[in-house]
């Protein structure tokens, strides 16, 4: 399993969930909107820091969002 590459259907999922544009997530977490896209598609491979970034600013615990992305993994979610 690569929870690297899980991680971002993750925070999609999440994002969705909440009802957030990809443009309000990036207000919330101090990153550019283009770099949520490709963390949300894969491309990026974001940093711990920047995981726990964008937990903080969905209101999940990165550990939560770890488990979803472990789901994903599992469901072969690409969000």
């Amino acid at each position: 399993m690569d929870l690297a590459a899980s991680f971002g259907p993750a925070v999609r999922r999440h994002r969705e969930l909440l009802r957030l544009s990809q443009e309000d997530l990036a207000d919330r977490s101090g990153l550019d909107r283009t770099y949520i896209s490709g963390v949300e598609r894969g491309i990026r491979n974001p940093t711990l820091q920047v995981m726990q970034k964008l937990s903080d600013a969905l209101g999940i615990d990165l550990d939560v969002m770890f488990a979803t992305a472990r789901q994903c993994a599992t469901a072969g979610d690409k969000a």
